[in-house]
């Protein structure tokens, strides 16, 4: 739910006062905030609500041109939320309409939260008061050009971990698009010799790599923990051994160094992955999800509002691909060597049956499809005929295609988008990407497709729906739990 932040009026001095007695040990009177607020033209007092609730406060005065922060206080359940960063935007905007161009402020020298808060805004220190808040409790003066604190907002600085599956991720960014570094270390090697992912080694591999990948994010970014502004972590759905390492790790790093934390869906990390390359992307728009775990359907009304249109009722694409790939004996991962062989092949040259394209839902059967193409291959083989590997690939790779266009480009319709997102590692599938542009251009409707770099799992995904989340004031406790399952709602 999003803080609004608004003018203080008489009518909200009880909570004020409240708020402002459970906050400072030497609490203003309800008689000085009213005089405050008889002072419009050199004073700024801001509420800030959630649902009607009285949530923070916070007050500016402007003196010759320079802008003094009075107060921001935030309710104590509901510190470091955001809270304190959106009032004070709307301070530092009603200064400089006050006539300011410098902002000023005394904070504890003991309350380093505060102080940090006040570095990542912009302020620096530039002075110390002895005794100012009684014998022994000093102050620290922070200034800052307003221009600076202005400029400042939007520009949190994120670290993300992503360990949903087979790939150790870690990345930072900067205000939800500068992206800092983007570290992946893959596991492919170790499972390929199985033919796919195995949960228990993918754990361990986890937990051998996670310290060195977020160490080296650190490092290439050129930021330490202290520079940070908020931890975001991918919590589901994925392989629940998996996502507890990821998890666990960023929940210690959380308690270590007091950054809030953040917890992100792995799809809705997919599905922002298209804003990396495109920032202008904007709901409503329809999303297209696919992956060695999953394939859905997702309609987007707005950010954070994800309807699942329909999704596999078996075999996610990705999944399929690899199952296919180990019965011809091409290796892990099989799409992009079926991919590659596709390109020599006749798409045409087997009729693959395309399962449930002409359903009046936007489910996916792809089952049906990989048992048609094993068993294409024991009657060539039984009858002693020679199977052309492309024209196979080619094939089956039509018949995946051609289903998830074809439902694609009829949810837009029929929703009325003017814009489509394919995300997931099967995005980077050449194929899929052209059949959904040239039938998308047909009809006037954007496709935004993620570079092939942030097509499989990664932690940059992670770091711009984590900063979108971090914003609106989403927090994951610290008594949070990995959902393999998770939905994304």
């Amino acid at each position: 739910m999003s803080v609004d932040v608004r003018e203080m009026a008489y009518a909200d001095l009880d909570g004020v006062v409240a708020l402002e007695e459970a906050t400072f040990p030497s609490p203003w009177s309800r008689a000085t905030f009213a005089d405050e607020l008889a002072r419009p033209h050199s004073r700024g007092w801001l509420v800030a609500e959630e649902a009607g609730v009285l949530v923070g406060y916070g007050g500016v005065m402007v003196v010759d041109g320079e802008a003094h922060l009075m107060n921001i206080a935030v309710r104590s359940d509901r510190r470091r939320e955001g809270v304190a960063s959106a009032l004070l935007d709307e301070l530092v905007a009603r200064a400089r309409e006050l006539g300011a161009d410098r902002v000023t402020l005394e904070v504890r020298a003991e309350s380093d939260e505060p102080i940090a808060f006040y570095r990542s805004r912009g302020m620096q220190l530039a002075g110390r008061r002895a005794g100012y808040y009684g014998p022994g409790v000093d102050a620290l003066i922070m200034s800052a050009d307003i221009d600076e604190v202005a400029a400042s907002a939007g520009s949190e600085l994120i670290l993300a971990i992503e360990t949903s599956c087979d790939e150790t991720a870690a990345a930072i960014m900067r205000g939800g698009t500068e992206l800092l570094s983007n570290v992946v270390a893959s596991q492919v090697d170790f499972h390929a010799r199985f033919g796919g992912v195995v949960p228990e080694i993918a754990s361990r591999k986890h937990t051998e790599a996670i310290v060195g990948v977020v160490d080296e994010a650190l490092e290439q970014a050129g930021v330490s923990f202290a520079d940070l502004d908020a931890i975001a972590v991918t919590y589901g759905p994925g392989l629940i051994g998996a996502l507890v390492v990821g998890v666990a790790y960023a929940k210690g790093l959380s308690l270590a160094t007091g950054l809030p934390l953040v917890g992100v869906n792995h799809l809705e990390g997919h599905i922002f992955a298209s804003a990396l390359a495109e920032p202008d992307i904007e709901p409503p728009l329809v999303a297209l999800v696919v992956s060695g775990g999953h394939t859905s359907l997702v309609h987007v009304p707005e950010w954070g509002v994800y309807e699942t249109l329909g999704q596999t009722l078996d075999d996610a694409a990705g999944e399929a691909f690899d199952k296919v790939a180990k019965v011809l004996g091409l290796g892990y991962p099989g799409g992009p060597v079926i991919s590659k062989l596709a390109e020599e092949g006749d798409p045409r040259a087997i009729d693959f049956p395309r399962a449930m394209m002409h359903s009046r839902d936007y489910r996916f059967s792809l089952s049906g499809l990989k048992t048609a193409v094993i068993n294409h291959i024991r009657h060539e083989r039984e009858a002693g005929r020679e199977i052309s590997v492309p024209d196979l690939a080619a094939s089956f790779q039509a018949a995946v295609v051609d289903v998830q266009v074809a439902k694609t480009v009829r949810a837009a319709e029929e929703l009325g988008v003017r814009t489509v997102c394919l995300a997931g590692g099967v995005a980077a599938n050449p194929s899929l990407r052209e059949g959904l542009r040239e039938a998308l251009a047909a009809r006037s409707i954007r496709l935004s497709v993620p570079p092939f770099a942030f097509c499989t799992d990664n932690a940059a995904m992670i770091a711009a729906a984590g900063t979108w989340r971090f914003r609106r004031g989403d927090r994951l406790g610290l008594d949070a739990e990995a959902v393999a399952d998770l939905p994304l709602a």
